[in-house]
């Protein structure tokens, strides 16, 4: 089995283990303050969504940069020149961010302004991170850099709510906890990149002063920059924590932890084949990146579309789990609707955005990218301001945006590359999953919530399990044997 195969089923795995922290924490812990959840949940895309001004798309360019800097022997060079000037950039954001309130005087009103103590230093960590998860990615290693990036933040935010909710510590103490999580995943990065090759710190601008290299590599990070402002799920956190409240954002943030077991696979998926994009692009074989595409795309679609359907039918019962507060999501089913089925097109649109940004076009990356900012922003004011919709107004502008967002993409590599991730077998799995759904929930309901819970979802996989067996549209008996079971525990 490639190491394709065992890494991107590894990052999975890990990421099913954070998905289950999540969603057990989402269903039993969090409903019952959604206030201080919402603050949690407020402070980190907050400074993730900032945390583009800082890394200025240096962290794609040590993925672009990487086989050119081996073959030269300058790893260590570039990524110690990255550190430095992420760390400079930092300074600079410090400083606006400062001044800010002296030209625009109602920022000092903001949520960020008032917890600036937390969401600064933050940001320089999550900065930091950003370079070692792309560096260390070269290695087709994403497990660990996964159990940073996934876990970590969970038990941030379920250490800090616990000690706030169940041993009522003060907030303080709280974040505290919170921000120290957040410390010992950089340190952690540290050592395990050191660990990959050891970190030799060469500050030395000789090499990419040669032959203008530090121009290509700042104008390939400049455009990698403004394609990263495209991050809907911050832009959503805080535009609802602005002008809805932090329940709100706790609202938004549970259910946000349940869609997200759809989208699991493709995160491990994209960061270990960005390589192998990057290579096809180079040899010019856009007929194996067509293949690569469709396969990887069906893929994704087809455990995408399972995971959606079990959710739908699970869903109804699985509030009846939660504390108090599980009626207020009871009444937000649209929004899980809604949102799921963006997020299973996404899925089918594969690695889209890869290709264009490890191309010769990342340019056009920036404009899409954009476009989807712009529309989340645009859609999100008006549902807030002109409609009584709330976070169903807001599931609504991210289905609109992202949808919009991957059709124009599908259309640019179509005409470009001439590939594609669609195919007809996708059809054949909305038309098994939906007839599945459909059988689930007129199928009659049991006096227990937990025998519901257990027996619909379980329906639905039996359903698509057969009707994948007539159709043979995804090969499960590829991932179901001892083989490849084996081949997953050889790190």
């Amino acid at each position: 089995m490639s190491v394709v195969a065992r890494q991107g089923f590894k990052y999975s795995i890990i990421g099913y283990i954070g998905f289950l922290l999540g969603t057990v924490s989402a269903i039993f812990i969090f409903p019952n303050d959604f206030e201080f959840y919402g603050k949690l949940r407020y402070i980190l895309p907050t400074a993730e969504m900032l945390v583009p001004f800082v890394v200025l798309g240096i962290s794609y360019s040590n993925v672009k940069f990487f086989h050119t800097v081996e073959r030269d022997g300058k790893k260590q060079n570039m990524l110690s020149l990255s550190l430095l000037t992420v760390f400079i950039n930092f300074l600079i954001f410090t400083v606006v961010f400062f001044i800010l309130p002296y030209f625009y005087p109602k920022f000092r009103h903001s949520e960020a302004w008032r917890i600036k103590e937390m969401i600064l230093p933050l940001i320089l960590i999550l900065s930091f991170c950003a370079i070692f998860n792309k560096y260390t990615s070269n290695y087709k290693r994403i497990v660990v850099s996964n159990i940073f990036d996934n876990l970590f933040p969970k038990i941030a935010n379920l250490g800090a709510f616990c000690l706030f909710y169940y041993f009522a510590l003060s907030q303080k103490i709280a974040f505290a906890f919170f921000f120290g999580i957040f410390a010992l995943m950089l340190f952690g990065y540290i050592y395990y990149t050191n660990k990959l090759e050891k970190i030799h710190l060469d500050f030395n601008t000789d090499y990419f002063k040669k032959n203008n290299l530090w121009k290509e590599f700042f104008n390939y990070s400049f455009f990698g920059f403004l394609g990263t402002f495209g991050n809907y799920l911050a832009i959503n956190s805080f535009m609802i924590g602005e002008f809805m409240g932090m329940e709100e954002v706790g609202i938004y943030s549970v259910l946000y932890a349940l869609i997200s077991l759809i989208s699991i696979p493709q995160l491990g998926l994209f960061n270990i084949s960005a390589p192998i994009i990057n290579k096809t692009l180079a040899d010019g074989d856009m007929e194996e990146l067509d293949r690569f595409h469709k396969k990887t795309s069906l893929s994704l679609y087809f455990l995408g579309a399972v995971l959606f359907s079990c959710i739908m039918v699970g869903f109804p019962y699985l509030t009846q789990f939660m504390p108090k507060n599980g009626t207020m999501l009871r009444e937000y089913e649209p929004v899980v609707w809604i949102w799921g089925s963006a997020v299973l097109i996404d899925l089918a649109t594969g690695f889209n955005g890869n290709i264009i940004s490890l191309s010769k076009y990342y340019r056009f990356n920036i404009f899409v990218m954009l476009l989807l900012a712009g529309l989340t922003i645009g859609l999100n004011y008006y549902f807030i301001k002109n409609t009584d919709l709330k976070l169903i107004g807001i599931a609504l502008s991210t289905a609109i945006s992202l949808s919009v967002y991957n059709v124009i993409k599908i259309i640019f590599n179509y005409i470009i590359f001439k590939v594609s991730p669609l195919s007809i077998e996708m059809i054949f799995v909305s038309i098994i999953c939906t007839l599945a759904i459909t059988v689930a929930i007129v199928l009659p309901n049991f006096n227990s919530n937990l025998i519901n819970l257990v027996y619909k979802p379980i329906v639905v996989l039996a359903l698509i399990y057969v009707g994948n067996y007539f159709t043979r549209i995804f090969p499960i008996e590829d991932y179901l044997n001892m083989k490849f079971i084996r081949s997953i525990f050889k790190f």
